[in-house]
């Protein structure tokens, strides 16, 4: 009888070591996709970048037109150096994230309204769909006479731009809910917004940040047409300064920074997709 635990042990602990040695394994191979992940997002910009440098290396594109990247480095840290890379990029990501944020939620809000309700469905869509098709640049005269030339009509101009990713997203993914799951929340007795917080929302969630994730990306495309309007400060107003004065390895370095931002913002919602994705997934 006192040799039965002795015979226990040791294959309890080979069951350990093995799952320890699973989850190394696991561990393992999950970051080795990461590192894959990550150089295989370098390898194009680094291509890019190579190509950049033989053209301009060989003189086969004039320099007024295609300054090499050492020029455009030079040009931004002179931006740096006098102060105007950090103002241009503060103001410009406090437009882009106010403008943001007011247009998300007004599509949220309308978005809820049309996907939710066939009055609003009949009422919105049509219009909201003709609105949509507006060009940037057409709302940035009417703006002016409406709002003048300060910050409210920039901002305005942003709000536009995040609202319609995020109202056709959310109105599209609340209409195409599994009916079952809502009469399944009914037969629980749930009913209006416990209805909706319960069954429909966590089941649209994933939409709802994919529309935020454009919704953000639009948002910096909006960001250029909207500091057009008698900016003194901003990336676009820098992109507007440096085509004035002939500075090409400023636009450049300019359009980098956007696609830098644009970027970083992107990753940032990614990982809240992420997370809401593993919490409801």
């Amino acid at each position: 009888m006192s040799d039965q635990p002795g015979l226990g042990t040791p294959t309890a602990g080979l069951a350990g070591a093995q799952a320890t040695q699973s989850g190394r394994e696991a561990r393992a191979v999950l970051g080795s996709r990461r590192i894959v992940v990550v150089l295989g997002g370098f390898l194009v910009p680094v291509v890019i970048l190579g190509a950049w440098q033989l053209v301009t290396a060989f003189g086969l594109v004039p320099p007024s037109q295609l300054p090499a990247p050492a020029e455009v480095w030079a040009a931004g840290v002179d931006l740096a150096q006098r102060g105007w890379l950090q103002q241009d990029v503060a103001i410009s990501v406090q437009r882009v994230l106010i403008g943001f944020l007011i247009g998300a939620v007004l599509g949220l809000v309308l978005g809820a309204v049309v996907g939710l309700s066939r009055l609003g469905d009949i009422l919105l869509s049509t219009t909201f769909a003709a609105i949509r098709a507006v060009p940037s640049l057409a709302w940035v005269p009417l703006l002016i006479l409406w709002l003048k030339i300060g910050e409210e009509s920039k901002i305005t101009l942003i709000a536009i731009g995040a609202f319609f990713p995020v109202y056709t997203t959310v109105s599209a993914a609340l209409r195409h809910v599994d009916k079952h799951l809502v009469e399944a929340g009914r037969a629980f007795g749930l009913n209006g917004v416990a209805l909706f917080r319960t069954v429909q929302l966590p089941a649209v969630t994933p939409s709802v940040v994919s529309g935020l994730r454009l919704a953000l990306a639009q948002s910096w495309l909006f960001l250029v047409a909207a500091e057009l309007i008698a900016s003194s400060m901003g990336l676009g107003f820098r992109l507007v300064d440096s085509q004035n004065n002939g500075r090409v390895d400023r636009i450049f370095f300019v359009i980098i920074v956007l696609a830098l931002l644009g970027a970083i913002t992107d990753a940032l919602v990614g990982v809240l997709d992420r997370w809401i994705k593993r919490r409801w997934g």
